[in-house]
């Protein structure tokens, strides 16, 4: 099952009166079954509040958020969640923690030997598909941070939602594992057909991996440009030096700059550089 989020004038603010927060106002986006669509933007800009909401983890303010044309009003079976932070149960073997989501409520009703049967074999396919075979017994505190992050995913994955939403998943990994962990995350969208929500402070990683690009500013929080990404489906590392890669970066981190201030921030500083050696030279004089 594949499934279309659709973002209607979403507000979203914290506290009240003149000491409130405007997280986020008039964001609308549409995004398709089995895109792939990831979000960048200076901190403060509130992609991880908006992906939040879609999740159900947060309540709007104003405006509406729907699954296949039906409302959000909470957390739901049809979504799950990748954090930063693996979030893993420490007292839980990896296959364990694969395992957790069939043990609530929500999945275990009506439930018979043969969904037990194929939940098995389900999470022993996961364990596979992200290289987990050989620390299928180990506990989260044996394992490497890239290690966790592949159960974390496995585990959102257990399901089968139409919608993965993933928080900055790799933010903490070294390169080498991140560029593995993107080739991963591709392989799964194209194995599982669901739709990814993908919030990155990362230009570089938001362009391999997305099929479109969403670019938020702060203050208040809104949605200021979109990209279309201009690479193929199938996609290598290599791809990152090529003259299409590198103009599209060089236009988004751009556009950052100019919607966070950063560009206004960078010249008021060449400006006090260019003045303290005019005073410097005045003074050698």
């Amino acid at each position: 099952m594949t499934a279309s989020i659709d973002i209607r004038d979403a507000f979203k603010t914290f506290g009240h009166g003149p000491q409130a927060i405007h997280a986020l106002e008039h964001a609308k986006l549409a995004i398709r079954p089995n895109e792939f669509v990831t979000f960048v933007g200076a901190s403060g800009c509130g992609k991880s509040t908006l992906l939040r909401m879609i999740c159900g983890l947060e309540s709007l303010s104003r405006g509406s958020i729907a699954v296949n044309g039906q409302p959000i009003a909470g957390p739901g079976v049809d979504r799950a969640m990748v954090f930063q932070h693996y979030s893993l149960y420490p007292w839980l073997t990896v296959t364990q923690n694969i395992k957790f989501c069939r043990q609530l409520k929500a999945h275990t009703r009506d439930r018979t030997s043969a969904d037990v049967e194929k939940a098995a074999g389900r999470a022993d396919a996961l364990i596979r598909l992200m290289g987990l075979s050989h620390v299928a017994d180990a506990y989260p505190s044996q394992l490497s941070g890239g290690m966790q992050q592949r159960v974390a995913i496995a585990r959102a994955l257990m399901s089968r939602p139409p919608i993965l939403l993933m928080d900055e998943p790799f933010g903490a990994l070294d390169a080498q594992t991140r560029e593995v962990m993107h080739d991963l995350i591709r392989h799964v969208h194209r194995m599982e057909g669901s739709t990814i929500v993908f919030v990155t402070h990362d230009v570089e990683e938001a362009i391999y991996l997305g099929q479109r690009i969403v670019l938020m500013a702060p203050r208040p929080g809104r949605i200021d440009t979109l990209y279309d990404v201009p690479l193929p489906a199938e996609r290598h590392q290599d791809m990152k030096l090529t003259p299409e890669f590198l103009a599209l970066k060089r236009e988004i981190l751009e556009r950052i700059r100019e919607t966070s201030g950063m560009k206004t921030d960078l010249e008021q500083l060449a400006r006090l550089n260019a003045d303290v050696g005019a005073d410097a030279a005045l003074t050698t004089d």
